[in-house]
Order: C-alpha cells, then structure tokens, then sequence
C-alpha cells in the first residue's frame, strides 16, 4: 500500500515496526505515533532496550535459552532438580513453563522444531547438545513439552526414540493443552496441569 502524505523517518520506522511478528500496518502506525508523541526520554530509552537485546544477550551454553551473563539463572540455580530436563521449542515456551510454578527441574531450548516441508531437520536443531548433556549421566527423566500441532509431535516422537535407548525415562506433557495450541500463549492453570499429569512415551 503506498502511503503519502508522512515525513520519510516516519514512514521508515512503521516499514521497521510492521516486519515484527503479528504487527500489521495499522498497528505500526498506530505505535509509530505512539513513539512520536512520548517523551524523548522514552524513545531514547527504547532504542537502547532494542539495542541492548542484540549487544549483551546470548545463549546460555547449557540449556540455549536467553541470557545477559555467562550462564542462565536456571542453570545457575542449584536448588532446581538437575535430574529432570524440560525441552521446550523455543525461550517463550521456558518462560511461560515457568509462569505456572510445576516445574523445579532444568530446561533444553531446541530453536525450533523437525519441519520437513519446511526444510528443517533434527540436525537444525539442539539435539546434539541434548544428547551431549544425557550422556553426563545425571539426568532421569526427559520431560518433552513442544506444541501439540503436527511438527510437534513429530519431534517429541523422535526425540523419545533416541532419548529411550539411554535408559532415561521420557514423558509428554499431558495434552489438557489443544491440539494446534502455542505453549507460550496457554494460561498457567492448564500448562500446570499438564506438566503434573505427563505421560510415558
């Protein structure tokens, strides 16, 4: 759609807003006005935010979700059970497992899930540093909590193929979760239930 009317820079940051997840044009103009008619301060303090993000967070090199330090908080925390993993598709699915209080164990972030029409395989993901940390030995139980929907059960399957022959019990989330549904948008009363109420693969 050509718009006129509006000043380039401001054409230029509803073209940057509009390329965010589940933001159309409307909304991006909408928050683009937002941002010209706020404070200086908050725009500046907005900017660094989104510069922040991409200059000082990375993946923790044990479970590949966000962090600012070296390691993650969960993986930095020895009071949580470091014999029950959680694997979760992406950094979302962690926080909103974490919103529902159930879950004392560690996390494993794969970054994704197995897509063939998509064109991603097991290798595009963090299986092989999975594995690696269930080789240590100090693992019992993997707990697989990715979406419900078709490619989801797909990597849980494979995940507990491979995972079984290393004698660690492997469990699903209990399915109080619509099939097709997103993790990180399940309300935390049924995501808790879930998890309590896992299945054996």
């Amino acid at each position: 759609m050509k718009r006129t009317g509006l000043p380039e820079p401001i054409l230029r940051l509803i073209d940057s807003l509009s390329r965010l997840p589940g933001i159309g044009e409307k909304s991006a103009t909408r928050l683009a006005f937002h941002i010209l008619k706020s404070p200086q301060q908050y725009a500046e303090s907005l900017a660094k935010s989104i510069t922040d993000v991409k200059d000082k967070v990375t993946l923790c090199p044990i479970c590949y979700s966000f962090t600012g330090d070296a390691l993650c908080d969960i993986c930095k925390d020895e009071e949580r059970d470091n014999s029950i993993i959680c694997v979760v598709e992406q950094p979302a699915d962690l926080v909103a497992i974490e919103r529902s209080g159930e879950f004392n164990g560690k996390y494993h972030v794969l970054h994704g899930i197995i897509s063939p029409i998509d064109g991603i395989g097991p290798e595009d993901l963090r299986i092989k540093e999975l594995l690696s940390r269930l080789s240590e030995g100090k693992v019992k139980e993997v707990i697989i909590a990715t979406n419900t929907d078709v490619e989801g059960e797909v990597t849980s399957l494979y995940l507990a193929k491979i995972i079984k022959p290393l004698r660690i019990e492997v469990s699903r989330i209990a399915h109080g979760i619509p099939v097709g549904g997103d993790i990180e948008y399940i309300d935390e009363i049924t995501l808790g239930k879930a998890l309590r109420e896992r299945r054996g693969m």
